[in-house]
């Protein structure tokens, strides 16, 4: 599952290629066990002949993007759990939490499968220092883990599950429906949770935290805007791109912006956290 070919040991390159590997054997049956819908999925059925190789090249590029996007959240998700544990948070929430990474580790597997499904990854250099943002050790145990939820759950989590809805529902080939519906399965346990801690540790948030938490989802928030502001300057794609598992871009940011605020910022100021209700620019 490589995503490119390797570098050479150069110093001068910032960062590293993002590849990935199985170690193979009893560990990997063990996975396999663990998680034995990724060998269900009915891979070998894609034609890329079809399409435009301009196409082709985008789609392996954006689910070698996607395997990426998904081995940060990994790193994201156990950086929170830690930080539950500190909080001594209830240990059926942190049992809940402690799934999380393997489900994301999947959604890696998956998405990194589709890209070779098309045809190979695509060169993606990373910074493995860099994968998250950590815990902040000074803040009290319950507010950084507050803060993570706030940024990886309540808005990233939160946000992601009616976009990636909407993308399975758009694709048209059973390969990368069938890939999108296992992680939107996964992700509605990642969707609700943020919002289950913050009622958990409502009463333990004073004002001050609560201020604390609005600027955590803003910067999350602004993020995301950067992000869709960069897709909504990509060439528009043909309507047949479907088949290869993406939606058409301006569906997709108008999802983007309601989703924002009816599945992030409505619940967040319904909590006490005062987030901006201003949308997305999705200015193109």
């Amino acid at each position: 599952m490589s995503s490119g070919a390797k570098l050479e040991n150069d110093r001068t390159v910032a960062g590293e290629l993002f590849e990935l590997e199985l170690l193979g054997g009893g560990i990997e049956r063990r996975y396999r066990k663990a998680r034995p819908e990724v060998d269900q999925m009915p891979w070998g059925t894609m034609d890329v002949l079809p399409f435009a190789a301009e196409d082709v090249v985008a789609a392996r590029q954006a689910w070698t993007s996607a395997a990426f996007q998904e081995h940060r959240t990994a790193a994201a998700c156990a950086s929170t759990l830690r930080a539950l544990i500190e909080a001594r948070a209830p240990l059926d929430l942190i049992a809940m939490a402690s799934q999380f990474p393997l489900d994301e580790v999947v959604h890696v597997e998956l998405c990194a499968r589709m890209a070779m499904e098309l045809g190979g990854g695509t060169e993606l250099i990373q910074d493995p220092d860099d994968l998250c943002l950590d815990r902040d050790v000074s803040l009290p145990p319950l507010l950084r883990a507050a803060d993570l939820v706030t940024r990886f759950f309540c808005v990233g989590e939160a946000l992601s599950i009616p976009l990636l809805r909407a993308t399975r529902d758009a694709a048209s080939h059973p390969l990368p429906r069938a890939v999108l519906g296992r992680i939107v399965k996964d992700e509605v346990a990642h969707g609700v949770f943020g919002w289950l801690f913050l009622d958990w540790a409502a009463p333990s948030l004073g004002a001050a935290d609560r201020d604390h938490l609005r600027g955590a989802a803003e910067t999350a928030i602004s993020q995301v805007r950067r992000l869709w502001d960069d897709l909504g300057r990509r060439p528009k794609a043909p309507p047949e791109i479907h088949a290869l598992g993406w939606m058409q871009t301006d569906d997709y940011l108008r999802l983007a912006a309601s989703s924002l605020a009816d599945q992030v910022i409505a619940p967040l100021r319904a909590r006490g956290i005062m987030v901006d209700d201003a949308g997305p620019s999705t200015s193109s």
